[in-house]
């Protein structure tokens, strides 16, 4: 794992940055100057790049404590393999800042210039008496807001060699971690049913009411020797009809299991299927980005089977355009039918909507899309371009693309692109997020320094 030191003087937001990076608030942050005096290290994340990050103490003027803590620094850029020199667009240039520069550039390690608290009136002009440092572009950012952080990862990512091998596989914790899987559906549709027959036992309260289901119930399960965490939902009932506190209190509860869950089985009633607040149910599934399975359900009371999957497939694609291919299995709760198949689905969604790809196949893709089908024409004249493309996550499978003019690009080639990474890397079923992201002109400070 690569190692990155954050170094800089005092209070120009280094913790800030290192509790970003770090997804936690592990630093201690304040406007007193010098609050950082001991190294502080942690595993660190900025969209798909994982590495171990070093929070340091920072330069002030010589005193016994800040030669030592600046020893302490210096350790922790010989630990380095890439050093990032953070200063504060919001002043001017120090000798503090003259003298670390001096001394990282003997230091034989990548650096990287970032300069931080640059929202907003602040503009690329103001950071260029920082060129003066002698460390090249410095990368504009605001870690208190979490601005910039595209650049930044674009300026680490040559760092970090493409390991496509290792991207693939599971971790050791994550094959060992259960899986979190929500039953949803209107009211009186056999959620309880359900789960009752895949324990095996009566775990769970039902009757031919609507609503005996209040509470979201959460129950340990193997199913296969795999670790569940089955968790039996209310039923949703239209926004209209929830009238009393008991059912809006079951509504919030049955929303936030949506939230928790990475796979959801909705729960179809066969004999009135896809109607309007299934619809609705599976919409918010879809935008909360977790994996959505269909289960038709009291399928041994179908007479024209054929017609009634046809009619649902019909519905699916005009009403849930968003996501193509979401699985549906046929099912009886009350007999236990097709409950196997519908297991084997859930893990097989849920292994689409962890899949990683590797960035070089992404470029391959985006070019030949881009050829296949190029950009429309951007305001001044020219095409918009698509440069560069890289998975930032998965659980949902989430892009960014860079670009010159991202607002100009239109919705249309989103989808047409989206449906190109569903083709290519057989990621159907799954919510897939593209974000567009402004790749700034590398030359464009240069000109405003001339």
């Amino acid at each position: 794992m690569k190692t990155i030191a954050i170094v800089g003087r005092t209070n120009v937001g280094k913790s800030t940055l290192f509790n970003r990076l770090c997804q936690k608030k592990l630093a201690i942050v304040h406007d007193i100057a010098g609050v950082t005096r001991d190294r502080k290290e942690a595993t660190a994340h900025l969209y798909d790049l994982t590495f171990r990050l070093i929070d340091t103490a920072g330069l002030e003027e010589t005193t016994a404590l800040s030669q030592a803590m600046w020893k302490q620094t210096q350790m922790a850029i010989e630990e380095s393999d890439i050093v990032l020199m953070v200063v504060d667009a919001r002043s001017e240039r120090t000798s503090l800042d003259d003298k670390l520069a001096k001394s990282l550039r003997t230091a034989h390690k990548p650096i990287i210039l970032v300069a931080n608290k640059c929202e907003g009136k602040t503009q690329s002009t103001d950071l260029v008496d920082f060129y003066k440092l002698g460390l090249g572009d410095p990368i504009p950012i605001s870690a208190e807001h979490g601005l910039g952080l595209a650049d930044l990862y674009q300026t680490l990512l040559p760092f970090f060699p493409d390991t496509p091998e290792e991207s693939q596989e599971e971790s050791e914790e994550e094959k060992s971690r259960p899986l979190h899987l929500a039953i949803v559906g209107r009211p009186n549709v056999g959620k309880s049913t359900l789960i009752n027959q895949l324990l095996g036992k009566e775990r769970l309260l039902t009757g031919p009411e609507a609503g005996v289901t209040r509470d979201a119930i959460t129950i340990p399960w193997k199913w296969q020797d795999k670790d569940i965490l089955l968790t039996d939902t209310a039923g949703l009932r239209k926004r209209g009809k929830v009238d009393n506190v008991l059912e809006k209190i079951s509504t919030f509860d049955t929303t936030n299991a949506i939230n928790f869950a990475e796979v959801v089985i909705l729960v179809l009633d066969a004999n009135e299927p896809m109607e309007k607040q299934d619809l609705i149910i599976a919409s918010t599934v879809i935008n909360e980005g977790r994996a959505l399975i269909l289960a038709l359900n009291k399928w041994d009371e179908i007479e024209n089977q054929k017609k009634v999957l046809r009619d649902i497939k019909e519905k699916m694609v005009s009403s849930l355009q968003q996501v193509k291919g979401i699985p549906i299995v046929t099912i009886s709760a009350k007999t236990g039918y097709g409950l196997d198949p519908m297991m084997r689905e859930v893990f097989n969604i849920y292994k689409i909507w962890n899949k990683r790809v590797p960035t070089h196949k992404m470029n391959t893709f985006l070019r030949e899309m881009t050829e296949a089908h190029p950009t429309p024409i951007a305001k001044n004249g020219r095409r918009i371009p698509m440069k560069y493309i890289t998975q930032v996550s998965s659980r949902p499978p989430t892009f960014v693309i860079f670009s010159s003019n991202p607002d100009q690009l239109p919705e249309s080639y989103l989808r047409y692109l989206t449906n190109g990474l569903r083709d290519r890397f057989g990621l159907h079923g799954v919510p897939i997020r593209i974000h567009l992201r402004k790749q700034n002109n590398p030359y464009s400070n240069k000109r405003n320094k001339t």
